[in-house]
């Protein structure tokens, strides 16, 4: 299969799923919390439910790709993505908003294993790096679009939510004419079989499934509270706080190439960088959260660092659990989550106790605690 024909449609569909159907949320929660009238513990519960969403359902995709093959989750992947984001845009009230987010946070879980499944079936073997990092690399693009949304349309949220709806909308039917069926000439010869179900390779995966944890905790407080960090330390206007978050977007993008620094450096080389890069990215702004340029230079490094190494844990789960990429996606990326929902919480109690530099600080020495719980040679 052509590299572009599913590449492009895949990065398409990851920028939805996680920069416009989830990421925007914090962006544009302000201006939800004043239409809808909801306190603070209402948004954090409403908040809390993406991520909940995208631990059941990237569990379920892992599943069902694995029997049925990447298709039928993409295209869902991209239908709840639509719905989501069409019911956050005309919500009346936060029951309805909550069901949203729901659907759109559960977008990413289902689209994340399907694409390495395809990856595997439709490419050949020496691109299929290089393909699965270009496509994660989807959420930095989403990130700073979502971002410059906000820049724009910051007044407009349900008129911002319907827009990233219609687009939802043309990247599904993208999707649902580029994904093949199993049964036709691309994977005739490779359809995934209900055996390949297994945990086969589970004894190298220690290190992996820690290393997602760990990392997955360090990067909480960053996504969580970086922008409210600068936003009290400094004096940033809306449109400054805003570029904040599409810097971390813009150099996401540039996590594209973790493929080719894995191939050239080796994958352990590109873990411990990325693992480092992401951790001083913390250390940074909690140093000088008030100076504007140090502030943007930390956001960039965040970003790049942490899409480079969802990429490298994405490769790196692959290599670990060989017969099924799907597997090998969903592992890493499910512990991830999960390491960001513990830190996010444990990271309101220590900043409401230590302040925001303390806890930064902690959180980036947890980056260089994680770089020594890289992957051996696989």
């Amino acid at each position: 299969m052509k590299f572009s024909k599913l590449v492009l449609p895949g990065i398409t569909m990851i920028a939805v799923t996680y920069g416009l159907a989830r990421f925007s949320f914090g962006l544009l929660l302000p201006a939800i919390n004043e239409s809808l009238e909801m306190t603070d513990s209402t948004s954090g519960v409403v908040s809390s439910l993406f991520y909940v969403a995208y631990c059941v359902t990237i569990v379920l995709s892992t599943v069902i790709t694995t029997q049925e093959g990447p298709r039928r989750m993409i295209i869902l992947a991209g239908l709840s993505a639509f719905l989501g984001l069409l019911l956050m845009a005309i919500a009346p009230n936060v029951w309805l908003l909550g069901l949203g987010v729901l659907l759109a946070g559960g977008s990413t879980g289902l689209a994340s294993p399907p694409y390495g499944a395809a990856v595997s079936i439709w490419m050949k073997t020496e691109k299929q790096g290089k393909a699965n990092t270009w496509i994660n690399s989807g959420t930095g693009f989403g990130i700073a679009l979502s971002g410059l949304g906000a820049i724009l349309l910051m007044p407009h949220w349900r008129l911002t939510y319907g827009i990233y709806a219609a687009l939802a909308l043309f990247i599904l039917l993208w999707n649902y004419k580029a994904i093949p069926e199993m049964n036709t000439g691309f994977g005739a010869k490779l359809v995934l079989k209900k055996g390949n179900f297994s945990l086969q390779g589970v004894k190298r995966a220690n290190r992996l499934m820690i290393a997602s944890l760990v990392l997955g905790f360090s990067t909480a407080a960053f996504w969580t509270f970086s922008r409210t960090f600068i936003g009290t330390a400094g004096d940033y206007n809306e449109w400054q706080l805003s570029g904040f978050w599409v810097i971390i977007g813009l150099f996401g993008v540039l996590g594209g190439f973790s493929g080719s620094l894995i191939e050239k450096g080796g994958l352990p080389l590109a873990y411990k960088g990325g693992s480092l890069a992401i951790a001083f990215a913390s250390i940074l702004l909690a140093l000088a959260p008030e100076n504007f340029s140090i502030a943007y230079i930390s956001a960039g490094l965040f970003g790049c660092a942490y899409i480079f190494l969802t990429g490298v844990l994405l490769v790196w789960g692959i290599r670990v659990f060989i017969k099924n990429a799907s597997l090998g996606i969903g592992v890493p990326f499910l512990l991830l989550a999960v390491g960001q929902v513990i830190g996010s919480s444990f990271a309101g109690v220590f900043i409401e106790s230590w302040g925001y530099a303390f806890t930064f600080m902690l959180y980036g020495l947890g980056g260089i605690a994680a770089a020594f719980i890289g992957p051996e040679k696989v």
